[in-house]
């Protein structure tokens, strides 16, 4: 299984090689990779920048405590998730559906309410819980995609949140920054490929009930 094998090659890149780009279709596969990621209801309701600009990355590394794989990779995937007006994602995703699936639109209202209900019932901090923990479904499916076509990544938490939504404008946008990941090669220097993956043993990690 291939797979397996990809993921024990990858690992969290800590220095990237600044003169390498990843090439168009290789991105345009990631971007599918990320677009085909499951989400709850199947609505996806986030956004995903990817910052290819050397002077906005610069200003973003300031708010990443200075982390060099922001603007030494190729570029960076910024996973942001809406913050408000979800009935109306719902409806367009209803829409969606109905045209996609070639469905009467009205005969799927009764199933646009029920995720209007659901959504509504939850607290403030449950709907921003909700909606950040879909970006990382994608992000998931993302790193995988970077280890079947030997691209390196770097998932990261460790950055400035409102620093970014100001930088990239993402508070007019209704849009929250939830975690990034810049994608490239990994740089010959970096001394943290040449560890041994660790990992907890299946024995410790699965249950069978």
């Amino acid at each position: 299984m291939n797979l397996i094998k990809n993921l024990n090659w990858r690992y969290a890149t800590k220095k990237f090689d600044a003169s390498r780009t990843i090439n168009v279709l290789d991105l345009e596969r990631l971007k599918e990779a990320v677009r085909l990621s499951v989400s709850s209801y199947g609505l996806q309701l986030y956004k995903v920048l990817i910052i290819e600009n050397k002077e906005v990355r610069e200003e973003l590394r300031k708010a990443s405590w200075d982390q060099s794989q922001i603007t030494d990779a190729s570029c960076l995937f910024v996973f942001c998730n809406y913050t408000h007006n979800y009935s109306h994602f719902v409806d367009n995703y209803i829409k969606l559906i109905a045209e996609t699936q070639d469905t009467d639109h009205t005969g799927l209202t009764d199933y646009g309410n029920t995720i209007k209900d659901s959504i509504s019932r939850m607290s403030r901090e449950e709907r921003k819980s909700w909606a950040e923990k879909q970006t990382y479904l994608a992000l998931g499916n993302l790193i995988v995609a970077c280890a079947e076509l030997k691209l390196d990544a770097c998932p990261m938490e460790g950055f400035d949140k409102q620093a970014y939504n100001r930088i990239l404008g993402l508070d007019e946008m209704g849009l929250n920054a939830s975690v990034i990941a810049p994608v490239g090669y990994r740089s010959i220097d970096d001394s943290s490929q040449f560890r041994e993956k660790v990992r907890k043993p299946a024995d410790q990690l699965f249950q069978t009930i």
